[in-house]
This record gives C-alpha cells, structure tokens and sequence, in this order.
C-alpha cells in the first residue's frame, strides 16, 4: 500500500533482549486509532494488519477481537503477507525503510532489513521467495525467506505494490501510470503502457491474463492480455487504493470520494468483471485495503484504525472497531473517574470510571463543532463551540452532570474556543476576532469585554475572580504571540510582551505567579511574575504543541501534532519526551493525580496513563541480562534538534568507537573510542556542544550517519538534523 503523506517519526529503542513498555495505553478507538495500512488473512480466522507507528494487529476469531503485537518500530508499516498462520513479513518505513518477518504468528518480530528508501509492498509466493516493492523504484527479491535480498531493478518512481500469479510472473504498479511486468521471476521487468499519467496503488489478477489496477482519480484499469493491453473504466471515486477480485466477476475496490461537503472513505463492487460499480459502504474514514477469504467473507482497515468486515459478499460492513473517530479538541475530569470530552460534529462522551467505558451521548447539537469544556463540580459545567455552517459560537450549560444541556448563547458571536469558571456564577468564554465574554450569573446572560482587537484568543486561565489570562495570537508575524493579562475580573486588559512570534494555544498558572504559555514550533514560555516576563524553555520539538498541564510547581505534561507528548519533573527547566504510540495530532493533556492522566486528539484519539506516562525499560523476566550480542540502535529521537540518544550493547569486553559522519563521509565527532565491558550503554549527541564538525564543517540540517566498530562487529545508521527558526 503506497503511503498516504509522510508524518514526522520518533525513532524508539527496542532491542532483542530488551522490552519498551509504553505508559500511555489506547482508550478510544479501540482496539488502536493509528491508521491501518494493509490487511491479510490465512483463514476465516487467522489475520493481520499493520499501520503507523509500527502498529501490528492480530486476531485469530475472525476479527471479532484484535491483539496489538510488538513490532520493534515505529516506523509506518504499509504492508503485510503471510504464508500460513506462523509465517508472515511486514514493511514500510518513513525516513527508514524496514523488512519484518515472524515465524510464531506475529509474538516475535525481527527486522531483516532496512534501507534509506521506504518499502511500500510485500508479496510472497511461498516460504521462501518474496519480493518487495518500493520508493525511488526500489525492487527486491528473496530466495531464502529474506535473510538476504537482491536488487533487481531501480528507477526513479514509487513503486506501490507488487503482486505474482505464480514463480515466475508477476506485475508492479506505481506512480506516473508506471505498471511493471516480469514472466522470469523479477530477473528483468518490463514496462506496460497504462495509458494514463496519475499515479496506480493496487492490482490484483487472478491468472496469468486477467487483472485490474486502480488508482488516482477513481481509475480502473482491466486487462485479459496479461497487461499487454489496458482498458480505462472509471469506479467513481476521486482515489481508490486497493482492488480484490474472487473471480472473473465479482471484485470489490476502496478507495474516497467527496460528497458534496467532506471526503468519506468508499467500498465499491462488480458483478461483471470491472465494466461497473455499484457503491455499497461509505463511511467518514477512508479504507486503504481489501482483503477477501472467499466472495462472501472480507475485510478492509482505513485511517483512525477502521476495520470493517462483510459476511454476505460485501453488500453490508460491520465495524470491527469500537468508539467514535471524530477530533476530540478538549477534556475536564473533576476527579479520577468522572470526566467528559467534546470534538467535532456535536460528539460529546462521558466516563464515570476512569475512561474504562466511555458512554457516547447525543447533545442534540451535531452542526456544532465543540472547542472546549468545563466543569466546576460533578454537575455543573459548559461547553463553548461553533456552527459548521456560519462559524458563529455557541455556549452550553449542564446542571446535572451532563445529562441535559441547554443552549445559553448562539448565532450572534463569533466561533469560541475556550472557557472558565470559577465558581457558579463568574466565568469567561474567549474565541476569533477578540472576542472576550463574561458572565456573572452562570451563563444566563453574557456581556462583551472585548479590547478592540481581531486576533485569536485561543485559551483562558483564570485563578481566582479577578486574576486571568488569555493567550492567542494573530498570523500578522507582529501580533503572534499574544498574551492578555486582568487584574479586574476583565474590566481591563493587558497586552503583556510574550517574546515569541509564534501563535499560542494553550496557557496555565498554578498560582498568581507562575504559569507556561505553548503554541507554535514547539514553543514553551515560563513566567514567575504573572506574565511581566516570560523565559523560552526548551523542547526540542518543531511542531505544534496544543496543551499543557501542570499539578504544581514541578510537574506537568504538554501535547501536541505528530503525537507528542512532554513532561517534567522541575518547572520546565527539561522537558522530556515520551513515549505516546502514535503520530495522532493531540489536542488536550489532563491529569487528576501524578499518575492518572488522559490525552485526547484527532481520530477519536484517547490515551490513558497510570505512571505519569514513564515509558521505561526491562527484560522479559524483569532483571538484568547481559547482552547476547552486539546491537546497534537507531537514535532517539530522530529527526533531532539539539541532541539524540545513541544505544548499543556488546556482549563481550570489545574496544569500542563510535563516530558521526556527514553524508560526504567526512568525520564529524567520536562519541567513544575506549575499552567497554559487555552491557547496554547510551550516549548522547549533543549538537549545542559541537557547532562545528573536527573537519570544521558546519552543522546543518540533513542526514548524518553515526558508525558503531567494536571487536568484529560493524554498523552504520543514518540520523536526521533537522534545524529550524
């Protein structure tokens, strides 16, 4: 399956020997949110699917349940085969490319090969020969189960999956209208005129003469010349990713289309071989595979972990998964049980023990957009939002816990964004163009505070009935930044000096003193007077971050895009990464205590921690064991800013180096060059230590490669520099 955009990775450690148990654990969707790429069964039973962030899932009832299997990456995996029940490869990557391979059903995983191109296809015709199909034209092909792999062609194309009828022919399709063929088991291919120039993401033939491709902009390619000639027909969609045929006839494709209004995910079916489709599911996210037993039994997996399954030849699908998947923008717990969440298209859930079960209820509001909730106790609280169609806000107030809402205000302001209370009576609700509105009988009526400003007030904090701020920002480079300050209750506003140009997303004070300001390009701001004065903090993160939490002056968390998740232990002084699971953009942080705390974001995201999110590692009995052997692991984090991680274990007392090197191959620094005893070590590169190379080169953004010698043993991997302003 061709990958659908690039997402930031995060390269974790996992070693043969060592276990990383992650601390933030799937609450919604289950049984994962993670887009799910490729699908396969063996039996009506027995099946996989794999996904981003190295997700692997496994079920062996036929999809009723599913168990997430430890890959060892987290790189994007797009695609998975098996031979039988026990036997089975997985590739994919995103700036690495990665070969996986079980022989025990998925409960172990090892890497038999990476690359600097990503794999995109897995096909294997039996136990031993398989070839993989990839970025830049990447082709290559095993004989002995893929300890080894060769090379068999290289053009400059994606190539996106590859498919074989028999040992010997087979067929690749990729981007450009690219189709390949090959009648001497890849030795030499030889292109196919496809008549069109989009790019071609499936085919499926089922002998050495019939088969279709589909593709970009809805096409349907057929073929009964094995390929010598092609035939357009059009499924109806704007992309279809993945075709599966039981017969001549009957075949099934999935793909998107648009609606009218959004893209929603399609399933579209022949009974005559391709010459039409007739539309039979369509649903808001997308699926990228279809996997069929047999012409009644099938499966597609999609975007927020979708998983469908059809019993009756595909005329109806049945989700497999649990949950909603809609983008879940804001959370409030009021305890270490009872909380709420808000997101798009009206959702509203509600747990009342921990997020255990999370109960979704109709708030009779599904043209709204809900930003943000708010509750004071275990009854009263409100939401503020916005209409789909009119972009005018909304307020929403509970006096039962959220059984019952009422509507307190709408259509005659601007969309909003953020809201606080603090008490039943005296709250804010802030939102576009400045608009700042108070209340101070609960909601009944509200009055404008604003300041003659246009900006976005992206979220409010207050810490008592006169202390409050509000932080947002404009996309004029001269207003980013904001910061607004009351000591009044809002009769009056301060614009106080943030000294950042980025937007900011989310503010919290602990007291009338300190507080941490985020937003933009990773951007951390601590004051300790009230917001006279703000510090930068360093995160080492280039994205987004949307939240932040603190329980006091020492700890606190933030989240943000492509899956981050920080903490610290001392006010911000370091921010560390964990471990989250996924690239899911996260969109709100809460925590009841030190150790419970929930994440919410797009695709239904919700992650649940019991450890303050500590992702640490141990051995699969839990003590200490020497290394078996000589690893080196991929740098964390990576892409890195200013420094990375570097792990490495020798099973033997070994004089050990380990030097970096630009892509030239010029030596930038040695890391070590001493005697070690046999054990698991770590070593940093510190970028703000070295400007400059021993060379004199100057460090900038790109691909360097760090070099582990020790005793006989030899390993190179690439990380990533990726600087920024």
């Amino acid at each position: 399956m061709k990958k659908i955009g690039l997402v930031f990775s995060l390269i974790l450690f996992f070693s043969i020997s060592f276990q990383v148990n992650a601390q933030w654990f799937w609450q919604n969707p289950l049984p994962q949110g993670n887009k799910l790429s490729s699908v396969f069964f063996v039996d009506s039973t027995d099946g996989w699917a794999v996904g981003n962030t190295g997700t692997i899932l496994n079920t062996s009832d036929g999809g009723n349940n599913w168990v997430l299997q430890l890959s060892g990456t987290i790189e994007q995996l797009l695609s998975v085969c098996f031979i039988d029940k026990y036997t089975g490869w997985a590739v994919g990557g995103n700036y690495e490319g990665v070969i996986l391979k079980t022989t025990d059903g998925g409960q172990n995983w090892f890497l038999l090969k990476n690359s600097n191109e990503a794999y995109n296809s897995v096909f294997f015709i039996n136990n031993y020969i398989g070839w993989v199909a990839g970025d830049y034209g990447t082709i290559l092909k095993t004989t002995d189960s893929g300890q080894t792999w060769f090379v068999q062609t290289i053009n400059s194309f994606s190539l996106n999956e590859v498919f074989f009828i028999d040992l010997n022919t087979g067929w690749i399709v990729g981007d450009y209208g690219t189709i390949l063929k090959t009648t001497n088991a890849g030795q030499t291919w030889f292109s196919q005129s496809s008549g069109i120039n989009g790019h071609l993401f499936s085919t499926y033939f089922i002998d050495e003469n019939t088969g279709w491709t589909v593709g970009q902009g809805g096409i349907v390619l057929k073929t009964t010349t094995g390929g010598e000639t092609w035939f357009a027909n059009q499924g109806g969609t704007e992309y279809l990713y993945s075709v599966y045929f039981t017969d001549s006839n009957i075949g099934w494709a999935v793909g998107i289309k648009y609606d009218g209004v959004t893209y929603v995910g399609v399933i579209i079916k022949t009974t005559d071989g391709g010459e039409t489709w007739i539309e039979k599911a369509s649903q808001g996210d997308p699926s990228l595979d279809i996997y069929f037993n047999n012409s009644e039994e099938g499966w597609t997996v999609g975007h927020s972990g979708k998983i469908l399954k059809t019993n009756d030849y595909g005329e109806t699908w049945l989700d497999q998964s649990d949950g909603t998947t809609a983008t879940l923008f804001s959370q409030f717990f009021v305890d270490q049980n009872l909380g709420w969440i808000v997101g798009s298209a009206g959702t509203y859930i509600n747990t009342i023990d921990g997020g255990k079960v999370w109960n979704i209820k109709d708030i009779g509001q599904p043209s709204y957009n809900l930003n943000d909730v708010f509750f004071l106790d275990s009854l009263n609280g409100w939401i503020v939002g916005w209409s789909n169609f009119d972009y005018k806000g909304v307020i929403l107030r509970t006096q039962d816990g959220g059984d019952n809402w009422i509507i307190q205000l709408k259509d005659t302001i601007s969309l909003l964004r953020s809201v606080f209370f603090t008490n039943n009576y005296t709250g804010w609700a802030v939102g576009d163009v400045g608009t700042i509105l108070k209340t101070s009988d609960g909601g009944l009526n509200w009055f404008a505070q604003g300041i003659g400003i246009r900006d976005e007030l992206n979220s409010v904090f207050f810490i008592d009935e006169d202390i409050g701020w509000i932080a947002g920002g404009s996309y004029d480079p001269v207003r980013r930044g904001l910061i607004l300050k009351t000591t009044n209750g809002g009769q009056t506003w301060t614009s106080l000096s943030s000294g950042t140009i980025y937007m900011l997303e989310s503010i919290f004070f602990i007291d009338s003193n300190t507080g941490w300001a985020v937003g933009q390009e990773g951007t951390m701001l601590k004051t300790i007077d009230g917001g006279q004065n703000w510090i930068y903090q360093y995160t080492g993160i280039p994205y987004y971050i949307n939240s932040v939490f603190f329980l006091d002056a020492n700890i606190g968390w933030a989240a943000g895009g492509q899956g981050i998740i920080l903490s610290t232990t001392n006010g911000g002084i370091t921010w560390n990464l964990q471990a989250s699971g996924t690239s899911n953009n996260f969109l709100s942080v809460y925590f009841s205590d030190a150790n419970n705390g929930w994440i919410v974001g797009g695709h239904g995201t919700i992650l649940y921690t019991t450890n303050g999110g500590v992702t640490f590692i141990e051995d699969e009995e839990n003590n200490f064991t020497q290394p078996k052997e000589f690893l080196l692991q991929q740098n964390y984090p990576n892409p890195f800013n200013p420094s990375t991680s570097i792990q490495y274990a020798i099973s033997s007392t070994q004089f050990v180096t380990l030097k970096v090197y630009d892509l030239l191959g010029r030596e930038v620094t040695t890391l070590v060059n001493e005697e070690k005893t046999a054990g698991s070590y770590n070593v940093e590169f510190k970028m703000q230590n070295l400007s400059t190379g021993q060379a004199g080169l100057e460090l900038s953004s790109g691909i360097y490669f760090y070099k582990l010698q020790a005793g006989d043993f030899v390993e190179t991997k690439k990380m990533i520099l990726l600087k920024y302003t």
